[in-house]
């Protein structure tokens, strides 16, 4: 297991204060806001140590409200709206300063049978095929600097061509493997947390495709997650290869809004994202 992975796993251990609040805290990164995809992932670890282990995370709906401040812990406020025999629900929010940063509702289910369908994975090529984040951003390094080369806690592997720079990629789509950097212990809701995390690194990214831009400075587009909303409709492990599937149907009022669903390596669909987010371009200076 990588380092960044043990760290990520730390951060979304959180601390207990008192029955429904928990503490969480904040990698040693120099960011302007926390990452929005730790905010969801352990707003989801908080619900869930509420929840009896039968039940299992089947949904989630968040809204990120206020950029994170990386220098202090979050609390995590969790209120028990229902327990029911099947269905169980929750609502978290994250508070800094005395304010919400985060709002998350979360519904836990009993697994039970019934029908079953998934839709078809597209054809991509497998991930041990394609370079590593960092074999694929070398090339960029004078650009991007020693970001490239900082350790992840997931090891992403983006099907686009290597031979083109990102803002040269294009299209409304974009195809993403990823996985956990190191096996992970077995506990259903620490994989559904891991994917809830990773699932906010690059799907905002899908957005800014059709116009020829990417996340570069030089862009000047201002990005931010708005809402996020997540379905697990089968179990999964997040150490695993799960191809990101995502695409951009509209964009808008300075708001882009994409969709993903994540596949096993065997086809299977066991997770659909939906979020909407900022894309504000930066007017220059008169």
């Amino acid at each position: 297991m990588s380092q960044a992975l043990c760290q990520l796993i730390d951060l979304l251990d959180l601390e207990e204060l008192e029955v429904n609040i928990f503490r969480g805290l904040n990698p040693q990164e120099n960011r302007q806001r926390v990452f929005g995809g730790q905010v969801a992932g352990q707003a989801l670890v908080a619900a869930g140590r509420t929840v009896a282990p039968e039940h299992r995370v089947h949904s989630l709906h968040g809204y990120f409200l206020r950029p994170g401040d990386p220098k202090n812990p979050i609390l995590y406020e969790v209120d028990r709206i229902r327990d029911g025999r099947s269905f169980t629900t929750r609502r978290v929010v994250a508070i800094q300063h005395g304010e919400a940063i985060f709002n998350l509702s979360a519904s836990f289910h009993v697994d039970e049978p019934g029908l079953s369908y998934s839709a078809p994975m597209p054809s991509v090529p497998p991930p041990d095929t394609l370079p590593t984040f960092r074999e694929r951003l070398k090339p960029f390094l004078d650009q991007l600097g020693s970001w490239v080369d900082r350790e992840r806690p997931i090891d992403l592997r983006f099907c686009d061509p290597v031979d083109r720079p990102p803002h040269q990629w294009g299209g409304p789509n974009a195809y993403v493997w990823l996985r956990a950097d190191g096996r992970l212990p077995d506990n259903p809701l620490l994989h559904a947390c891991i994917v809830a995390y990773a699932s906010d690194m690059t799907l905002l990214d899908v957005t800014l495709r059709p116009h020829g831009l990417n996340w570069a400075p030089e862009n000047r587009v201002m990005t931010a997650s708005l809402d996020h909303a997540m379905w697990f409709h089968r179990t999964f492990r997040a150490d695993e290869w799960l191809l990101y599937a995502q695409t951009t149907p509209a964009s808008a009022g300075a708001r882009g809004f994409a969709t993903g669903n994540i596949f096993t390596r065997e086809g299977v669909l066991v997770v659909s994202v939906a979020q909407e987010g900022l894309i504000r371009p930066i007017r220059a200076a008169s």
